[in-house]
């Protein structure tokens, strides 16, 4: 009876035994494909289809001792990558650090391409580098700090995406995060930049004592020509005045000679006579003429 116990109970040990080997659970956010003798048999839950046939997430059957299950991750993953030293189109060294988006598309692409998860995660890396060398040494080092970043993440994506196809790796996204000179540069590219900054301002300050000179030069000779005409137009009216003077002058004295002569001396009176002036003079003197007379006799 003991014996017969003892069977029973290695026979049902085997038994849950062979069924623990038998189940496997995939979750809905993983994905798996099952290998009998290092060949895949079919995939679960696989993001995208392939020729071997694919079952939905959850619980399934497999043959214990033969079969293996590979879990893959579904989800998107991140890839940080080291800072990177790159040197640009102008030979200025830059260390860069930059992240990638990706997932594993393909899981039995990447079965065969890279076997674990952990390889195709170092391939990923080995071509990350690659990529972002390959791109960035084609511009200058002012366009990775900032001029051209937006292009220059999407141009780095799609050559690590031509790379990772092989592997059944879909990237999402890449993202320069900084992009700094090495230390050893920054004093030699303040330096540089002062320097470049002091040729411009030498070159304004140039340029602008040219202009000066020039907008000078041009209103002095344009106002040399507006007194010139001024004095000129001066003479002309003044000449003009003076003939319209002599003009009235004469017509007034062809008019009335003795009332011209009586309004000229009174001209001359109050020009010459000043309040608390001595004069010394001949009472007939023809000066004081209209003193003694309205006619002046």
């Amino acid at each position: 009876m003991q014996r017969t116990l003892i069977i029973a109970g290695v026979v049902a040990a085997a038994i849950l035994l062979l069924l623990a080997n038998s189940l496997y659970i995939v979750p809905i956010d993983k994905q798996a494909i099952v290998i009998r003798f290092g060949s895949a048999q079919y995939t679960v839950n696989a993001t995208e289809k392939s020729e071997l046939p694919n079952l939905g997430a959850g619980l399934h059957l497999k043959m214990p001792l033969f079969d293996d299950v590979r879990f893959y991750e579904k989800r998107n993953q991140g890839y940080d990558l080291d800072a990177a030293e790159v040197i640009a189109n102008d030979q200025q060294r830059l260390n860069v650090d930059a992240i990638a988006r990706w997932r594993i598309k393909n899981p039995l692409q990447f079965f065969r391409a890279a076997g674990s998860e952990q390889n195709g995660v170092q391939q990923l890396g080995l071509r990350f580098t690659a990529a972002l060398r390959g791109e960035l040494g084609k511009v200058s080092q002012p366009d990775i700090v900032s001029g051209q970043r937006a292009t220059l993440m999407q141009r780095v994506r799609t050559a690590l995406q031509t790379q990772m196809n092989t592997l059944g790796v879909e990237i999402i996204d890449v993202r320069i995060r900084q992009a700094d000179l090495p230390e050893a540069n920054t004093q030699r590219v303040y330096e540089r930049m002062k320097s470049q900054l002091q040729q411009k301002i030498s070159q304004y300050n140039a340029e602008g004592e040219g202009l000066f000179a020039s907008i000078t030069a041009e209103a002095d000779a344009q106002a040399r020509v507006i007194v010139a005409n001024a004095e000129q137009q001066a003479l002309r009216i003044r000449g003009e005045g003076d003939a319209d003077r002599a003009k009235i002058s004469s017509a007034a004295f062809n008019k009335d000679a003795e009332f011209y002569s009586f309004y000229r001396s009174l001209l001359a009176y109050d020009k010459a006579i000043k309040a608390g002036t001595p004069f010394v003079i001949s009472p007939d003197s023809d000066f004081f003429k209209y003193f003694g007379s309205a006619t002046g006799r």
